[in-house]
């Protein structure tokens, strides 16, 4: 039996009642391809090493199996053996995580993995594949990484954020109107930054973006009611404390309460969803952009 990275494993197990079961091969033990391997079962979403028995066959593709040593099995710009297919996913937190934390201790791919006692191609998945390693996986994982399980984890979620180390080399560049934009419609949540009879307040509110205009929902009387007619500011963010690196986007304009009732109607139908602090909120209030800024903070080139 040979399989890659990405086959499917089908174990029939009629005789135990349990029924067929069906998972992806997500790592590898030995460079030929044959077993054992870490299986990701469909039904659980749960990773186990699996000696596939006499009820067990692999899906290549069409359904056939490959054979050993196939296309796709070397990353040659880094010495490590990886299919096509992990380069292709999407990296989930945890993944970041761990090659965030990697990076900073400047270790390779198959040392880590070698250190955690996995196969190098499952580590590989980990870290560019939406994932939920088992416990002790990460715990070994994070013996390998100098770190801890609860910061792999994302046990700090709960904690303010920007509380992780600073970029070695940290560059802060200026955001032109068409990245602010593009970043401002990435976002439901902003904070509304104005002046009221008891001094400055900065309130979060669910906000919409409309014919160029932030448009956010608030109740008559309210505090953020006071944005009518008023200068006031707009401020989005995102914090990526994974990979110590965030940007933000500052709207300063003017408040403008939505009055017609057909543009009242056509902003309740596009709402992505409805103010989190819920209440009579139905009045509809509009900043009207007169100056976007925005900044992010990113790595330096080849750091």
């Amino acid at each position: 039996m040979y399989a890659h990275l990405g086959d499917r494993l089908v174990v029939e197990t009629p005789a135990d009642g349990v029924g067929r079961r069906v998972g992806e091969i997500v790592g590898l033990r030995h460079d030929d391809g044959t077993p054992p391997y870490d299986v990701r079962w469909s039904d659980t979403g749960d990773v186990t090493l699996v000696f596939p028995g006499p009820d067990a066959r692999v899906q290549h593709g069409g359904g056939e199996q490959p054979a050993p040593g196939g296309e796709g099995r070397s990353d040659r710009s880094h010495g490590e053996r990886v299919d096509p297919a992990v380069r292709t996913g999407r990296a989930g937190d945890i993944g970041r995580r761990l090659a965030a934390a990697r990076r900073r201790r400047g270790l390779g791919l198959e040392e880590v993995a070698r250190r955690a006692r996995m196969a190098p191609q499952y580590l590989a998945y980990l870290e560019t594949h939406t994932a939920d390693p088992g416990f002790g996986s990460l715990v070994r994982l994070a013996d390998a990484l100098g770190t801890t399980y609860v910061e792999l984890q994302g046990g700090g979620a709960d904690l303010p954020s920007g509380q992780g180390r600073a970029l070695r080399n940290p560059v802060l560049r200026d955001l032109d109107a068409q990245e602010c934009r593009a970043l401002l419609s990435t976002h439901g949540v902003g904070r509304l930054a104005l002046t009221t009879q008891n001094g400055p307040a900065v309130l979060p509110v669910n906000y919409e973006v409309t014919d160029g205009t932030i448009a956010f929902r608030t109740a008559p009387g309210s505090t953020a009611a006071a944005a009518e007619g008023n200068e006031v500011a707009f401020e989005v963010d995102h914090i990526d404390d994974a990979m110590s690196q965030g940007w933000s986007v500052l709207i300063v304009g003017r408040g403008r309460a939505v009055t017609d009732p057909e543009t009242v109607r056509r902003l309740d139908a596009a709402a992505h969803t409805e103010p989190w602090a819920g209440g009579g909120r139905s009045m509809w209030l509009v900043v009207d952009v007169e100056r976007l800024t925005g900044r992010r903070i990113d790595p330096a080139d080849g750091a």
